[in-house]
């Protein structure tokens, strides 16, 4: 007997799911994308399994601007247990050195401001960097020595939360790139103690926050078609950049892949940078977003030139958007009775 599988669907969009400790982010990414039968899907920034919080997840159209959410800012509660180094910076890893723990919060209050602004950091060994097409958690697995140089990071500011029981809770608002376990293990030293990451769970990325975040228990408790309503419109990525509408033969020139001469910028624009397109695809028709381009100078005057355009399953009329209210209570209260991991925004 022949069992029909449902067929897997053109679904475009933003979720944002509070990913609980214990999966992977692909893992929480395949159990949302089977419950909407998304054909297409991805993730704007990886949580470990051993974090929790915000992870957006991307649908159709929107996985083609997830690299942009990839760059955004994040935020994070992040604990610290003092006291203790282990080989990944965090809670998995293996323990290397035990000191004791004399640590005042007037100490802390004058270590903090050292980790805040651009700083050089040294990403952990154990980290999916790659060298020589490698990554480095590999090399760091076989026992093989990489040195691993040190890059500038962006933290835009450090709060002290709690200061108990030789666990430091920090608030942590940072750029791309940061590791909170490195931040972790650097503010251990200057410490004089050492320290690994013993929890972090992520409260904000971008512009959204974990309080508009669905738990993965209560998007599969949602049919498909009401877990589908709860999806953001693709261009709540491209808030950032300018827009431009274009009529009816400009938009079908535009998908086509014309560079369109002759029009004034509808907002102030820095040339090379991108802009979000509009336009209808039929007479009568709302706009819809078209895809992203780019003004650059033209010999008589600025060009618009498409930078990457949706297809026509991906194209859906344009609408208003306000990120949803919580289902349920924010889900930030329980942080500290787990272990969590390391994530790189």
């Amino acid at each position: 007997m022949n069992v029909q599988k449902t067929p897997w669907e053109a679904v475009n969009g933003v979720l944002l799911l509070n990913k609980p400790r214990g999966l992977t982010s692909q893992q929480a990414l395949f159990r949302v994308r089977r419950r909407l039968r998304a054909a297409k899907a991805g993730h704007g920034g990886t949580l470990d399994p051993l974090a929790d919080g915000l992870l957006m997840l991307c649908f159709g159209a929107a996985t083609k601007f997830a690299q942009r959410h990839l760059e955004a800012d994040k935020r994070y509660v992040a604990v610290l247990q003092l006291g203790v180094r282990t080989t990944t910076d965090d809670a998995e890893g293996e323990i290397v050195e035990r000191r004791a723990v004399h640590v005042s919060q007037s100490q802390v209050d004058a270590v903090l401001p050292r980790f805040i602004g651009a700083i050089s950091q040294t990403p952990p060994v154990y980290s999916a960097l790659k060298r020589d097409g490698k990554p480095l958690y590999a090399y760091a697995r076989a026992g093989e020595t990489v040195e691993v140089a040190a890059r500038t990071v962006q933290i835009h500011s450090m709060d002290l939360l709690s200061l108990q029981n030789d666990q430091l809770t920090l608030a942590v608002h940072c750029g791309k790139g940061t590791y909170i376990r490195a931040l972790a293990r650097d503010i251990g030293e200057a410490l004089g103690c050492g320290a690994h990451l013993a929890a972090l769970t992520r409260t904000a990325s971008g512009g959204f926050s974990l309080e508009q975040a669905l738990t993965l228990d209560e998007a599969e408790a949602l049919a498909s078609a009401d877990l589908r309503s709860r999806l953001l419109p693709t261009d709540v990525l491209l808030q950032s950049s300018p827009r431009q509408n274009l009529d009816l033969a400009l938009a079908q020139r535009f998908l086509h892949g014309a560079r369109l001469s002759g029009l004034a910028p509808d907002e102030p624009v820095v040339p090379g940078e991108d802009v979000r397109v509009y336009g209808p695809l039929a007479a009568g028709q709302d706009a819809v977003l078209l895809g992203i381009g780019a003004w650059e100078q033209g010999a008589e005057s600025v060009v618009l030139s498409p930078r990457r355009l949706l297809c026509s399953d991906e194209l859906a009329p344009a609408r208003t958007f306000a990120i949803p209210p919580p289902i349920s209570q924010p889900r930030t209260e329980s942080l500290p009775e787990s272990l969590h991991q390391d994530a790189t925004p």
